[in-house]
């Protein structure tokens, strides 16, 4: 491959243009030409891959001799108490199209100030429309400030002068020095916190949907930090300094520079296809950014996946050597200690100060074991705080020997079992694993998934930091407080055999993301050689690889299958086949849903899956050879419903009579406290001719997210369609939907529905919406010609930038009581409101409805029949329906994408 010639330096302005551009006749019009022209030869070089720091250095200079020519046109050039100096970013000599430029005009006192002149300047920049930042200060103001506020002191670290006397500033700089101001102790410390708080903003992750390149945990923002740390400590100018100083090797410094580089080609590419300033990643500018850095094959996903991979890998690198190195500054030099605390553990290892170290500067050369084995007594240690920064440099630079040799010695196959099996903090120890890179080495297939993000709204992390993101919360499952946010999954791990099996699967449930092809089963022959090579008996291997085959099972089931038929429970039940099996699985699922996307695990969702679990759990004791039938549930439902009903007082021949008017597929799929609900609400509310509207929370005052909707109205097509429509007018969200008839003719529709921006609002808490959302339904409903089918609500960008096609098609149930109709497609405000319609026009009478958010696209299945409660079967009629339905929800994605 032939490389382009580069010119030795990026175009500046020439001498004439200097010249021309410093008369003070010179028009805003002429410079903003020639940036024009030089911003766009700095762009051509970057598309034709010239060394991007020579383009930030160079693109500094530039603006440099526009800022002094302009400073000479007002005639500041003249004025010897003044200087213009450049600070932060822009003082570092570091320029990227659209970067804020920070100018201090710095005076050597309050007289003969030259104010018209430099209102005459600053007025000048921004007419050039450049984005500056300024200040106006005296040396004694600036002193002050600086000594006052973090900020400032840090911008003026890295300060040089553009025009006028560098006397000025130098005489600041000797003011501000660290004899008179933020010694080292306090600058770091403040340093510190500053960045915790940063990091805070971010949920101290790097692996954010849309992260900002420069504010995250991992982006320049931290580097910088390292540089500002090293200048106010060491008084070094350069990072390569360090090196000399022995605080970073020549691989670290090298590593270092080409993660910087990266982001810096990324920043640079942003702001040129953006037109302005912009540091976060946003969904549409990863596909664009994707393209432009040579990604780009079909596969659109993919290839966000691709680019942004390496993105995540240089983050994960600066964040790596921030650690390091800021450690590295407080033992050395900020907390120096002349008699250290010093705990010997045995031959390798002691405690300094808390924290474990080598006893040897060789020791992982000598005893490569060694590297594992740090790790294994951090976990038996609660008082161990960490690994010294020496230590920890020497682990990274042995890296290099966790080979197949050493992944196959059963010696290290057995100590990562006992960091598996560790007491105290197994997560945080994986994660330092994973950070220092050990974990990558010594499970390539982890390596791999490291840095591998999922293009979609749902999956919320990079793989490997849902991976062990999961993997804490089944630890957490410990603590007390889990008792009550999940019981279940918290007596469950206090009764599963051996835990640890839970964890290994957690490791490898999505180990084969980013393959290509059913992660899950592929992922199977990753765990069962992880089983093999790590000793586990065939019971335990065999229970690992089906929990990492199954580990969707549960979910899918919960969330798309009918859970109330007890068909659904048998089939379910027979492939989990014992407790035990239930247990692990159950606690996986509940660990994974959580650490995919947070706000994915509601009160609804919860339900769902305690349901799941607890019938499941009656069908493995009563025996799969005597599944439950539809009769015996619906009597036992009926049952529980009378035991309420009798304790509230209601009369029990009314509700008798009710019932008989009932279809029976009502008591089979309703619990009997939601039988006891809707009786006693349709007792109360005859004889009133209007539609009834109750609503509750779900499970009692004591669950929080989703609440129920019971509606009882004379039998309309369109009442699906009208409501589906209010409430997304609304602001909620349908997550579930129960349609029953009555023999006199009456409807009975259970909905679960949440508020739409997930901020898990309890309806009950709120009379002012309660009623609201009655009052509204009680009036469409009786009027329901007058209703609005299609929802006017804004759809939001992110949700514009995903926009597949939908699809639709029917799927065969254990019993087929009603077809049912699967459909996928982009999530769109008033989605739901144009299938109501269609099966409205299309005869189709709608029984129940599942619906599952994933992010940026909805999966629901729709159990339907003929208007006449009739199967539908015939094949033509059955593509017919899979095919219009598809046209209208394309139809309806698009034009919400116009909007």
């Amino acid at each position: 491959m032939e490389f382009p010639a580069f010119p030795d330096a990026p175009p500046l302005l020439t001498d004439d243009e200097k010249l021309e551009l410093s008369k003070p006749n010179c028009s805003v019009t002429r410079f903003k030409d020639i940036l024009t022209e030089k911003t766009t030869a700095y762009h051509d070089l970057f598309n034709d891959l010239y060394p991007v720091e020579k383009l930030v250095k160079g693109f500094a200079e530039l603006y440099d001799d526009v800022l002094y020519a302009a400073w000479q046109g007002k005639g500041l050039d003249t004025e010897p108490k003044v200087s213009l100096t450049a600070v932060g970013g822009y003082g570092r000599s570091e320029l990227h199209p659209k970067s804020d430029i920070d100018l201090l005009i710095l005076l050597k006192d309050d007289q003969d100030l030259p104010q018209d002149k430099i209102e005459s300047f600053i007025t000048f920049l921004w007419d050039m429309k450049l984005d500056v930042g300024h200040s106006v200060r005296t040396i004694e103001e600036a002193r002050t400030l600086a000594e006052k506020d973090i900020t400032v002191i840090t911008n003026l670290i890295e300060s040089r002068t553009l025009a006028g006397s560098s006397d000025l500033l130098a005489t600041l700089q000797l003011q501000i020095d660290t004899n008179h101001m933020w010694d080292g102790l306090s600058f770091y410390r403040a340093k510190m916190k500053e960045q915790k708080s940063r990091h805070e903003k971010y949920q101290n992750t790097a692996y954010n949907l849309e992260p900002n390149l420069k504010e995250c945990p991992g982006g320049l923002r931290d580097m910088q930090v390292i540089d500002w740390v090293a200048k106010r400590h060491l008084h070094t100018h350069r990072l390569s300094a360090l090196i000399d100083k022995q605080f970073l090797s020549e691989d670290e410094y090298m590593q270092i520079k080409g993660a910087v580089s990266h982001l810096w080609r990324i920043r640079w590419a942003l702001h040129m296809i953006v037109g302005r300033k912009e540091d976060r990643l946003l969904f549409d500018h990863q596909r664009t950014l994707a393209k432009l850095f040579g990604f780009d094959d079909e596969d659109l996903k993919r290839n966000v996946e691709r680019f942004m991979q390496g993105y995540y890998q240089s983050v994960a690198a600066i964040q790596q050597l921030n650690d390091l190195l800021l450690q590295h500054f407080e033992e050395s030099f900020l907390f120096i200690d002349d008699n250290p605390n010093i705990e010997v553990l045995n031959s390798h290892f002691q405690i300094s100060n808390g924290q474990i170290e080598a006893r040897s500067a060789t020791l992982f050369q000598d005893t490569p074991s060694a590297m594992l084995e740090i790790y294994v007594l951090m976990g038996e240690r609660e008082d161990i705080k960490g690994i010294r920064s020496n230590t920890m440099r020497q682990l990274r630079d042995s890296l290099d020997l966790v080979d197949d040799e050493f992944r196959n010695n059963k010696v290290n196959t057995s100590l990562f079992l006992d960091i598996i099996s560790s007491r105290y903090r197994m997560t945080y120890i994986l994660r330092s694993m994973k950070h220092i890179g050990l974990l990558g080495r010594y499970l390539p297939e982890f390596g791999a998934i490291i840095g591998q993000m999922q293009h979609d709204l749902f999956h919320i992390y990079t793989v490997d930091a849902h991976t062990l993101q999961l993997v804490e919360n089944m630890r957490r499952l410990w603590l007390p407080a889990a008792k009550s946010q999940f019981p279940i999954s918290a007596q469950a791990i206090r009764h599963v055999p051996k835990v640890e099996l839970l964890y290994i699967a957690g490791l490898y449930h999505d180990i084969a993301k980013g393959r290509g092809g059913d992660h899950s089963e592929l992922g199977c022959e990753d765990a069962r050689l992880f089983c093999e090579r790590h000793g586990l008996s065939k019971h335990e291997t065999n229970l690992i690889v089906w929990l990492v085959r199954h580990h969707l099972l549960m979910s899918v089931t919960a969330q798309r299958k009918d859970i109330s038929d007890p068909e659904v429970i048998w089939e379910f039940a027979s492939l989990v086949k014992n407790q035990e099996s239930l247990d692990y699985l159950f606690i996986l699922t509940v660990a994974d849903i959580n650490a995919t996307n947070p706000t994915m695990w509601n009160s609804w969702r919860a339900s769902l899956m305690r349901q799941l679990y607890l019938e499941t759990k009656r069908a493995l004791r009563r025996g799969l050879d005597s599944p439950i039938d539809a009769d015996m549930q619906a009597d036992e439902h009926k049952q529980r419903a009378l035991e309420i009903l009798i304790e509230r007082n209601v009369d029990m021949m009314e509700a008798e009579s009710i019932w008989d008017d009932i279809e029976d597929e009502y008591f089979i799929r309703s619990s009997g406290d939601e039988i006891a609900w809707n009786t006693e609400a349709i007792i109360k509310h005859r004889p009133s001719t209007k539609p009834l509207v109750a609503i509750t929370p779900l499970g009692g005052r004591n669950f929080s997210g989703a609440s129920k909707i019971f509606i009882y109205t004379p039998i309309e097509s369109h009442v699906f369609a009208v409501t589906a429509a209010i409430f997304e007018q609304l602001g909620l969200t349908i997550l579930d939907a129960k349609i029953s008839t009555t023999n006199d003719k009456y409807t009975l529709d259970t909905f679960v529905v949440m508020d739409s921006d997930e901020n898990e609002t309890n309806l009950y808490l709120d009379k002012d919406r309660i009623d609201l959302i009655r009052k509204t339904l009680i009036e469409q409903l009786a009027s329901p010609s007058n209703y609005e089918s299609m929802v006017q609500r804004f759809t939001p960008r992110v949700l514009k930038i995903f926009n597949s096609p939908s699809t639709a098609h029917f799927v065969s149930q254990p019993e087929e009581v009603w077809s049912a109709l699967e459909i996928t497609a982009p999530d769109r405000p008033g989605l739901l409101a144009v299938i109501g319609q269609f099966f409205m026009q299309n005869n189709i009478m709608l029984h129940k409805a599942k619906i599952a958010t994933l992010g940026e696209r909805i999966e629901d299945t729709f159990y339907i029949t003929e208007q006449n409660g009739e199967l539908i079967t015939d094949s033509m009629r059955m593509k017919m329906i899979c095919t219009r339905l598809k046209d209208s929800i394309d139809r309806f994605s698009k034009a919400t994408e116009e909007n």
